[in-house]
């Protein structure tokens, strides 16, 4: 069956416009000083090997501009390896891609022959001119994936012994918190449930790695599941910032009872918890009363047998 070439008129703007959103993403890397074909390989803050990226289903390797496009997602991102899939072919496997996941978008690159250039050769027997043209679509880690074949999986790389201390990993395991560790940031995914983590090595000092990790599963803590606070906040709302607060809180609580003492984290929030606090007599009670409820609630953890989520308080009760 002959295959079906998207008219000049279709192709063309979306062409265009996949050629300068690629472009215009290298040169927002190359403008904040990162070359996207050197990556940061072996360094304590990307988890994956380096290694060219491949289709974990065909054993094909991505080839061209994929290449950069992959490897600036796995470093992004902080995924355990280097192959990919698209959703069809993790379902053919017999897994699938977890709810909510993201895909990266790739590029196929292809040539074809507009109707009107056919028609001109055959008039004039020159040969027809094919224009080239890219077409999107998206693939997954199979860090995002589940259900796959063992062969399949990537076996994050372990953490080196003795940087995770025993009482926060055994915290941590008991909790179940789906926690993924690499990239560059550290940030909790309300929507999704999980947490992201750079690895304890990327830090200068790891015992800071600690602080961050009870941080973020302050924030979980915080899910409509458990304890039910208010996680809607945009970055710079006052919302987001009475949140930090409370996983600041929550995180300095929970090290204080498993006798760690980092350095403060979030020192740059400072300014937009004195905005809330100016405004607000009471955010301060709020906000400790919920830290206490956090750190009590993850801490129940380590026993083994754990309450049930608890109501949020009043806005004017103090828990004490």
């Amino acid at each position: 069956m002959p295959r079906a070439f998207p008219s000049r008129s279709a192709a063309g703007p979306n062409r265009i416009n996949l050629y300068e959103e690629i472009t215009s993403k290298i040169i927002a890397e190359l403008e904040a000083g990162r070359l996207p074909w050197v990556q940061p390989w072996g360094s304590s803050a990307v988890a994956a090997p380096l290694a060219m990226p491949k289709n974990a289903a065909t054993g094909r390797q991505y080839s061209g501009i994929n290449v950069l496009i992959l490897w600036g997602a796995v470093v992004a991102r902080g995924f355990s390896g280097q192959s990919w899939l698209t959703f069809r072919q993790a379902l053919s496997l017999g897994g699938n891609v977890r709810k909510g996941e993201r895909g990266t978008t790739v590029v196929y690159a292809d040539r074809f022959v507009p109707d009107d250039e056919r028609k001109r050769a055959r008039e004039t027997g020159d040969e027809a001119q094919a224009i080239p043209f890219l077409k999107r679509f998206t693939v997954f880690s199979t860090d995002q994936c589940e259900g796959l074949p063992e062969d399949i999986v990537t076996a994050p790389v372990p953490v080196p012994e003795g940087l995770i201390l025993p009482e926060v990993e055994s915290l941590l395991r008991a909790s179940r918190a789906d926690l993924r560790l690499g990239g560059d940031k550290a940030f909790y995914a309300p929507t999704l449930d999980y947490i992201q983590v750079p690895r304890p090595e990327a830090y200068f000092e790891p015992i800071n790695w600690h602080r961050t990790a009870l941080h973020e599963l302050g924030h979980w803590s915080g899910h409509a599941t458990r304890l039910g606070r208010d996680l809607s906040g945009g970055f710079g709302s006052k919302k987001y910032a009475q949140e930090e607060l409370v996983a600041e809180m929550c995180a300095a609580f929970c090290c204080a009872t498993l006798g760690i003492t980092p350095t403060v984290r979030h020192a740059d929030y400072i300014g937009s918890w004195l905005d809330v606090l100016r405004e607000d007599s009471k955010a301060i009670v709020r906000a400790a009363s919920a830290a206490s409820k956090a750190a009590d609630y993850l801490l129940a953890f380590r026993s083994g047998v754990h309450q049930p989520a608890t109501t949020p308080a009043d806005d004017d009760q103090e828990a004490v």
